[in-house]
């Protein structure tokens, strides 16, 4: 139809979004309203789909000294029109980022948003990101659970896309990557480039996968895929990313990879990663890719 009028959600998610001419995005009535105009094909290749009604995501978001972004970071998840679960766990932050999370508790618990349920779990020493991301795993309850950073580098809105080969029956696993398709990225770190290049082709030849981005934070899994391994992880800090990997290569997972937009940030925007944690991964590549 000439007059058809695609779903802004599908376009933009800065506020909570609401049902359109076509119904609720990702809703049954939704899609069959736009597969009824756009035909099947169409729907596809725009990635418009249905979500089942009892369908739960699970968002776990570390989060260490983060008060300048994670305010908004939240806003945005919450924006996506899934019906989501946050588990947002502090790792010990000390610049004022849980007072925020203590406010935002209370405001939470005020809303009762059925769209969007919230908990939040506070480390009282900083551990780092990898025990954040296991402290997270183990309390969620989703069907599907991904990792968040809340510095946003990474882009909520992309959530329904990642998900639809897991909802699809095709995934157990979904890794979104920064260095495939054409979602525009920003240009920083040479040698950074060089160096996630480096150990996501060491990680392929220990696990004989080919992914083009071992070290993305968008890793997505199904339930009964992460509650196996998420016990059993070990590494505290960045080196859970080559640990995952390699735990889901060892389990068969059937893993997809999908091309993500990313707006990197600089040292002096925040950035924690450093060269320690590159060798700390060369350790961990190895280490994991010969036994669990």
């Amino acid at each position: 139809s000439d007059n058809l009028k695609l779903p802004m959600d599908h376009f933009s998610m800065t506020s909570v979004p609401q049902a359109d001419e076509h119904g609720y995005p990702y809703t049954d009535e939704w899609y069959n309203s736009l597969k009824s105009s756009l035909g099947e094909a169409g729907c596809r290749q725009l990635g418009f789909y249905p979500i089942p009604a009892d369908f739960l995501l699970s968002v776990v978001i570390p989060i260490f000294n983060e008060h300048k972004t994670v305010e908004n970071l939240i806003n945005q998840v919450k924006a996506v029109p899934i019906r989501k679960e946050l588990v947002l766990v502090d790792d010990g932050s000390t610049d004022g980022t849980r007072e925020i999370l203590k406010k935002l508790e209370e405001q939470f618990q005020m809303e009762n948003d059925s769209q969007n349920l919230v908990r939040v779990i506070f480390h009282e020493q900083n551990q780092g990101k990898g025990a954040a991301v296991r402290t997270g795993f183990i309390a969620a309850q989703g069907d599907v659970m991904l990792i968040q950073d809340a510095d946003l580098e990474y882009d909520p809105s992309e959530y329904p896309r990642l998900l639809q080969p897991i909802i699809e029956g095709k995934a157990d696993v979904v890794y979104g990557s920064r260095f495939l398709g054409d979602q525009p990225h920003r240009v920083l770190y040479f040698w950074h480039y060089l160096g996630n290049r480096f150990l996501t082709t060491l990680s392929n030849c220990f696990t004989n996968l080919n992914l083009t981005d071992m070290e993305t934070c968008y890793k997505l899994f199904k339930k009964e895929v992460i509650k196996e391994i998420a016990p059993g992880l070990c590494q505290n800090r960045f080196g859970i990313e080559p640990e995952l990997t390699a735990k889901v290569a060892r389990r068969q997972c059937r893993i997809f990879e999908m091309s993500i937009s990313y707006d990197g940030r600089t040292y002096d925007q925040g950035k924690k990663i450093g060269w320690r944690d590159g060798v700390k991964a060369i350790w961990c590549i190895v280490r994991y890719g010969l036994k669990d």
